[in-house]
């Protein structure tokens, strides 16, 4: 069973010790098993929280065990660690353990040189503050998440969630962390970068929403030509509401939920199957292989045979 130690600070901000705790706690195997141990350690038995107090069942001591570190951020990153965790860090990295950091949880992993020389990334408004902080770092806001292999660091908020889905997926495969994404109601458009490596079964609408039925069915018939017009027909509205109603509740167009769907579909085909990319190109809906392909290095920010080399044998 992989360890996940999650490390909170005085000052933890709680809806980072949350993300890690909630997504990889989600997880589970085909068969129903647990994959993650997950366990909260901190300098000393109880940290401030802000609005409450966070009593931590275990020590540093719980991080020589763990192979996965993730370290939340603080409310004010000092800019030195309390006694001993800089040193452990650096010890359980010699070692090969994962670490990786949630927002300004990057200034904790940053102060201990393990992200001198590579990028990392952190909440957009931090950004400056982290780049003039620690030059060494090459810092870059724009992303939601970087890996670096062994480090990694996400940017704010939702984004962790992202970052650890990644992991999952990384360590067990697509059909786990799909598990787990839809266990996270994660939301149904994630734009930019690494976030497309994931492969996410498409969500339903919020509950009760007007649209579910038909995101339901275009999901289904993705692999078909549809129009706009034939969507809204489909969903008995005009095109003009039609639209609106799309980003009322998907927080994007008809057509752009659509090429997400179908670029979904093909990475699980990618990742599943051998069949090659002009079959892969038809399944999942695209007028030709070059469109395919141009549509999802657009989307997922890499051919479809360098996704396929990089990720089925993840999910084996």
């Amino acid at each position: 069973m992989h360890t996940v130690v999650v490390l909170a600070l005085d000052g933890v901000i709680p809806f980072d010790l949350s993300v890690p705790i909630d997504t990889f706690g989600r997880a589970r195997l085909p068969d129903g098993r647990v994959p993650y141990r997950v366990r909260v350690c901190a300098v000393r038995e109880e940290v401030s929280a802000g609005a409450f107090t966070v009593r931590a069942p275990y020590g540093l001591d719980a991080l020589a065990e763990a192979d996965t570190i993730i370290l939340p951020g603080v409310a004010k990153p000092p800019e030195v660690l309390p006694p001993g965790v800089a040193e452990t860090l650096r010890a359980a990295a010699a070692r090969g353990t994962r670490i990786a950091s949630i927002c300004v949880g990057a200034f904790l992993l940053a102060a201990t040189g393990l992200l001198d020389g590579l990028r990392a990334t952190t909440h957009w408004i931090a950004a400056p503050d982290l780049a003039a902080r620690y030059p060494e770092v090459t810092v870059d806001p724009n992303v939601l998440y970087v890996d670096n292999g062994r480090f990694l660091t996400s940017a704010g908020a939702a984004a962790a969630m992202d970052m650890c889905l990644h992991m999952i997926r990384n360590d067990l495969g697509s059909a786990v962390a799909a598990h787990a994404a839809r266990m996270s109601v994660m939301p149904l458009e994630r734009e930019g970068g690494q976030a497309q490596f994931i492969v996410h079964e498409l969500p339903p609408a919020p509950a009760g929403a007007t649209l579910e039925p038909l995101l339901h069915w275009l999901e289904e018939h993705c692999d078909r030509e549809l129009t706009v017009e034939e969507v809204a027909a489909r969903a008995g509205m005009s095109t003009r509401t039609l639209n609106r109603r799309f980003r009322e509740q998907t927080g994007t167009t008809p057509v752009r939920w659509l090429h997400r769907a179908r670029v979904r579909r093909a990475q699980h085909l990618l990742e599943t199957t051998s069949h090659p990319v002009e079959r892969i190109a038809v399944q999942a809906g695209f007028g030709s292989p070059t469109a395919f392909r141009e549509r999802f290095r657009r989307v997922v920010g890499t051919s479809p045979q360098a996704y396929r080399r990089t990720f089925r044998a993840a999910a084996g």
